[in-house]
């Protein structure tokens, strides 16, 4: 019997690897014969060359949809070594090193369940290349996926990692929004202090983030000094830079509002639910960190994010990949109790149906482009493009009761 289990085990790797090659395959052609603009990494590499010319990176207007510079200055010197490519071959790098990314950033969110088998990484990542998230950050050439793989490299490492908070703080010196993760961490220290408990290994993480940030920052601060004073004295408080706030694309608390409520500036009513939601959320975070449930923190957390986040445009979401991962995981755990079979196939349910979301493209059936289109959806095409929204509140509050139901169990 363990002779003819042995080579089953040892064909699972190659099968589940040769899949996901002839799914990235399908994938890359499917890219191409949609011929993708790559329109966010040809502003990347505008960014790169003005650095190099010594200009206005905040001036900038690129493309011929005239596209700004929005994030730190930071970012910018980063993408100075495009300048040094053609288009065609920035392009096939940018979409290899975008799939590269989403293997290890599965492998990553399976690492935080301990789940992450080799043939399972392969079958995860060669589903999830095909959900809305991430091929819209591959079609647009987003820095998505680097910026998720420098937050779970940091929040996967062991504790009291030397390099705790390296990959937080350059994240945020790249993009703003993965700061909250040091939030997140901050808050637990002091709740796990005021607990008289020890407090320590998530405050010296938060250092180390910090630590990363202000180097990163200060680093661009020498290189780009004008550049630096004008996005953290002006720019960083401009949000209507990005695009417009009832856009579709922008799958933030802030977007569904505009266009509920059919308005350009949802004004206090976004900033009330910012703050319920940013409250709750973090909430939640926190208590599953201190339960010692890293996977439901992070998660919770990163979803926390990208609700509060003024804009979070679609393929921001590609946090939705852990989300259904550790939802299916966690379903699949719970169903080896049988007292527990009720838990499992709830999240078994919510990881379908979160994968049936995030993989539908359902948010684009509903009018969208230019004339402001969003600002007239009826009740039906509402609920369609407020699907991600939806999805991340559903995925708190289930986290949220379950937290509970196990503290009142205790």
């Amino acid at each position: 019997m363990t002779v003819i289990a042995l080579p089953r085990v040892r064909h699972r790797a190659p099968v589940a690897l040769g899949a996901c090659l002839l799914s990235f395959a399908a994938f890359w052609w499917a890219q191409r014969a949609a011929h993708v603009s790559m329109i966010d990494l040809m502003v990347y590499r505008a960014e790169g060359e003005t650095v190099r010319a010594g200009g206005d990176l905040y001036a900038l207007r690129t493309t011929e949809a005239h596209l700004p510079t929005t994030y730190p200055p930071f970012a910018a010197l980063l993408f100075t070594p495009l300048t040094l490519l053609d288009t065609s071959t920035m392009r096939t790098l940018a979409t290899a090193g975008n799939l590269a990314l989403l293997v290890v950033f599965v492998a990553l969110s399976l690492r935080l369940v301990d789940h992450a088998r080799v043939e399972g990484v392969w079958w995860a990542s060669a589903a999830a290349v095909w959900c809305e998230p991430v091929w819209t950050t591959v079609r647009y050439g987003q820095i998505n996926l680097l910026l998720g793989v420098l937050v779970l490299w940091d929040l996967t490492r062991r504790p009291g990692h030397r390099w705790a908070g390296v990959g937080i703080g350059l994240a945020a010196a790249i993009k703003l929004t993965p700061a909250l993760f040091a939030v997140f961490l901050l808050v637990t220290g002091v709740v796990a202090y005021a607990r008289r408990g020890p407090g320590g290994p998530w405050l010296r993480h938060v250092r180390g983030s910090a630590v990363a940030f202000a180097g990163a920052t200060l680093l661009a601060a020498c290189t780009l000094p004008y550049d630096s004073w004008s996005f953290w004295s002006r720019m960083v408080f401009e949000t209507g830079r990005v695009g417009l706030v009832e856009d579709t694309a922008n799958q933030s608390l802030r977007g569904a509002l505009a266009r509920l409520l059919h308005t350009t500036q949802p004004g206090l009513w976004w900033v009330a639910t910012a703050a319920v939601a940013g409250s709750l959320g973090l909430g939640v975070a926190v208590t599953a960190e201190l339960r010692e449930r890293r996977a439901w923190a992070v998660a919770a957390c990163a979803v926390t994010a990208l609700l509060i986040s003024p804009v979070s445009w679609s393929h921001h979401w590609v946090w939705c990949v852990p989300m259904v991962l550790i939802l299916g995981t966690r379903g699949r755990a719970a169903a080896v109790g049988a007292a527990q079979v009720a838990a499992a196939r709830t999240a078994l349910v919510t990881a379908a149906g979160t994968s049936l979301v995030f993989c539908s493209y359902a948010l684009w059936w509903v009018p969208h482009g230019p004339g402001r289109l969003e600002l007239r959806q009826t009740g039906a095409q509402l609920t369609l493009s407020a699907l991600y929204e939806g999805a991340g509140l559903v995925f708190l509050t289930l986290i949220g009761v379950r937290l509970w139901r196990t503290n009142r169990t205790v």
